[in-house]
């Protein structure tokens, strides 16, 4: 086979959009400025108002920047592809786009476990919560996250990063992803496959199982709660990271552990397209509609 040095690729985004290319720009150009904003919005209130400097928050905290740097990593370029019909990223720029967005997501699957940790502290054991969540285990909690996304994400970037491409360079996907990686090399990537779904085990299924767990014994808790007032007040306090589950769970089902065969193209760019544009933005809202102190803290930010 011809194996020739690949310097860059080709981003399609979604092609040809028949005409539409500035209507889809400037929609998803909308999204990506609400996504951003609302997630610093979060970040801000959080920080300056005392009323929520709770650990709940300070983890709520990590997960707008996540999500932050999710959209920011992967929708600049994936506007250039809608604009313009196609987007040249360097090969580095691509490996590195890769690197940080399936580290990011890595690491917000611990983030919503330490979330779900959190809540099944503060409503399964409460009179040791604020002994136990004190500010030490508060920072470790959440810097672990991190730490463990974006080094268990090394395992898997580094023979990515090794690939041979033979098979051109034009990248039919809305950002740099191992699927469409896969489909230009001429390399055997068994290995990866595999490793991708060994690592799969502590990153997405474990973190999941856990957030699971702690619910069962969350419901348990709130349904020893005489009062009906009692069990909404603090169903409420974890709906919304519920939601929030929910939704980053649900896409991340439906991209990576549905078979690539049973999928068009189309679709898998859609619920790219989700995973990276939507749910970030979808986060935010959920906290800002769903959640008394935020809006509190958000009427007083803009009343003053």
């Amino acid at each position: 086979m011809n194996e020739t040095k690949v310097t860059e690729f080709i981003l399609l985004g979604f092609g040809n959009l028949h005409g539409f290319n500035i209507l889809f720009f400037i929609l998803f150009l909308i999204i990506f400025f609400f996504t951003v904003i609302g997630n610093l919005m979060i970040i801000v209130l959080v920080l300056v108002n005392s009323k929520l400097q709770f650990p709940m928050y300070y983890f709520l905290c990590h997960l707008s920047f996540s999500d932050l740097v999710i959209s920011t990593n992967v929708v600049p370029n994936m506007l250039g592809a809608i604009l313009y019909g196609g987007k040249t990223m360097t090969y580095i720029g691509c490996i590195i786009q890769f690197y940080f967005f399936t580290g990011t997501i890595i690491t917000e699957c611990f983030l919503l476990s330490v979330m779900s940790y959190d809540r099944y502290l503060a409503i399964c054991n409460p009179l040791r919560y604020s002994s136990i969540m004190d500010l030490k285990f508060q920072n470790c909690l959440s810097l672990w996250p991190w730490l463990l996304g974006l080094t268990l994400n090394i395992t898997g970037i580094i023979p990515v990063s090794k690939f041979n491409f033979c098979r051109g360079n034009i990248i039919d996907h809305v950002y740099c992803d191992l699927l469409p990686l896969q489909k230009l090399s001429c390399s055997d990537t068994s290995f990866v496959e595999l490793e991708v779904f060994l690592l799969s085990m502590p990153t997405f299924i474990l973190p999941c199982a856990f957030i699971i767990g702690t619910y069962v014994y969350i419901f348990f808790a709130i349904a020893k709660i005489p009062s009906t007032i009692g069990k909404q007040k603090t169903f409420s306090t974890c709906s919304s990271h519920l939601i929030v589950v929910g939704a980053f769970y649900g896409t991340l089902i439906a991209k990576y552990m549905i078979p690539s065969r049973g999928q068009s193209l189309i679709i898998n760019k859609i619920v790219s397209l989700l995973h990276s544009l939507i749910t970030p933005l979808f986060n935010p809202m959920i906290y800002s509609f769903r959640n008394q102190d935020i809006k509190i803290a958000f009427r007083k930010c803009f009343s003053q």
